[in-house]
């Protein structure tokens, strides 16, 4: 048996609990140094199989990373590209709150690679989101940036988008259900404004995503633009073969 349980709950749930409750609140950060396993097994009086098996667990979640001779840290968030989820649904994955701020909403006619990539025709009226995304303890972490078509997403622009998921809204609001992306990946520099609202240096090294986002009846519904802190972020990606 791993662990004492207290009300029911195994002792190696406690541990994860109270360390996912540390970094959603803010008190662990990424790279923060989580306690040892025999630092766990003192303060909660278990045995030291059982503070193991909760770091185990949470490592493979990917919310932490333990260094062979150095110690246990708190894992930066890891963008999966295997399934295509929204921040919300990645932040949930993890037992993490999504925290967002809305830049600005509007209609615009002035973006051809928007445009463009929407499959829509020239000038043709885009409804623009630009969030700010935010890890927990509010630290920013992304810059995205959503364009739909204004004519098909009409009424958009009054959705409660600072609380509710994009998708989910899509979904719910216009019965739309998207099945799969195409992404470009690659590496950028930090203008003056991002850099601002990222907390980094001017010209600071940043991850960029192109995505284009498709409907299950293969219609281009979404181009996302996202910003990444690359110190924040690391890519997972699953090939098989």
């Amino acid at each position: 048996m791993l662990a004492k349980k207290t009300n029911g709950i195994p002792a190696y749930k406690r541990i994860q609990e109270e360390i996912r409750t540390g970094i959603d609140g803010g008190q662990l950060r990424a790279g923060n140094v989580v306690p040892s396993e025999r630092e766990l097994a003192r303060i909660h009086d278990v045995s030291l199989m059982t503070a193991r098996h909760a770091l185990a667990s949470l490592e493979r979640e990917g919310l932490v990373e333990r260094r062979r001779g150095v110690g246990t840290f708190v894992a930066a968030p890891k963008i999966h590209f295997n399934k295509l989820m929204s921040y919300t649904e990645q932040m949930g994955s993890r037992g993490l709150t999504p925290i967002s701020k809305v830049l600005f909403t509007k209609i615009i006619d002035n973006e051809e690679e928007a445009t463009a990539r929407l499959a829509l025709p020239p000038r043709s009226r885009i409804f623009k989101l630009e969030r700010l995304r935010h890890a927990a303890g509010g630290e920013p972490f992304a810059l995205e940036t959503c364009y739909l078509s204004a004519e098909q997403f009409s009424g958009l622009q009054s959705a409660p988008l600072q609380k509710e998921s994009l998708f989910s809204t899509l979904q719910r609001d216009y019965h739309v259900e998207l099945s799969y992306s195409d992404e470009e990946v690659d590496a950028t520099a930090a203008d003056p404004r991002t850099a601002e609202l990222l907390g980094v240096p001017k010209r600071a090294p940043l991850l960029r995503i192109r995505q284009v986002i498709y409907s299950t009846k293969g219609v281009v519904i979404l181009y996302v633009l996202g910003l990444y802190r690359s110190d924040r972020h690391n890519l997972v990606i699953r090939r098989y073969r």
